[in-house]
């Protein structure tokens, strides 16, 4: 019997102090967790892409360089609105400029907030603003951009994840005269609409032996931000409409969207608003 007491006497002391671990250890997790949410992460760069009206584009630069610096580069589109309906709404022309912009992610934020504010990329017509990220770029590019950022780290808990993303870029490269029909099947998987490129294919005969396709060497590339939802919808929908072996010899992919300006008001609000009143 006095055995007996003495092993519930060891189980009992056992579980008391396991109890009093597990009150150490687990606050000890949490304020590790948060510890690591505030570390800094070393600068990066991201792609910033933007389509705006052609009017705004010296605007559009004039925000980077206040903001931070971008290494910058810029091109003609059309968009993708029939002009009755632009002129309907009284929002102007179709032409757009397309600028891909190298920006430090450190100052990200900061740019994306000052495009949405003094563009007023809110409106109707006025464009649209976004980043993506970027797996890989030159070494004496990246030093230059993030060594003149007006930020040299940023909080590792603002790192944009990929299950925080919400949107996607789906590309779509098809042969002249079938864009009209890629944005067609676009929209009717859910796409708002687009933003078109003339371009010209290159010389891929090893690519098209390879794929079983012969491109045609006048295209145009449609470019569709949509949320991921829509995402495979409106793929689909392109593929059987304009893809690789129909006569439009569509070849198309899509590629991940951070942060944007100009398409939704209800998140864009969200990441306006300062940490503190989020509740973070």
């Amino acid at each position: 019997m006095e055995e007996k007491k003495k092993g519930n006497t060891v189980v009992t002391a056992a579980k008391s102090v396991a109890s009093k671990l597990k009150s150490v250890v687990v606050p000890a997790q949490k304020q590790a967790a948060k510890q690591g949410a505030k570390q800094l992460a070393p600068a990066r760069t991201k792609l910033l892409i933007s389509v705006v009206n052609r009017k705004d584009e010296l605007k559009l630069k004039e925000i980077m360089d206040d903001c931070s610096v971008a290494l910058s580069y810029t091109f003609n589109g059309m968009g993708t609105a029939r002009s009755q309906l632009l002129d309907y709404l009284g929002i102007g022309e179709t032409e757009k400029t397309i600028v891909l912009s190298i920006i430090p992610e450190t100052d990200e934020e900061g740019i994306m907030r000052r495009i949405r504010r003094e563009l007023s990329l809110y409106l109707a017509g006025r464009g649209i603003s976004f980043t993506v990220p970027l797996t890989g770029i030159s070494q004496i590019v990246a030093n230059g951009i993030t060594g003149a950022a007006t930020n040299k780290q940023t909080d590792w808990g603002k790192i944009m994840k990929s299950s925080d993303r919400k949107f996607d870029l789906v590309i779509v490269a098809v042969a002249a005269n079938y864009v009209d029909a890629a944005m067609d099947a676009a929209r009717s998987a859910g796409a708002a609409g687009g933003t078109i490129i003339r371009a010209q294919s290159m010389k891929n005969d090893k690519a098209e032996q390879f794929i079983g396709i012969t491109l045609v060497q006048e295209q145009e590339i449609l470019l569709v931000l949509t949320k991921k939802e829509n995402t495979v919808p409106i793929m689909e929908a392109l593929s059987a409409s304009v893809g690789a072996k129909t006569e439009a010899g569509g070849v198309i992919f899509s590629v991940p969207v951070d942060r944007t300006a100009g398409i939704s008001m209800a998140d864009e609000e969200k990441e306006e608003k300062p940490e503190e009143e989020k509740g973070e």
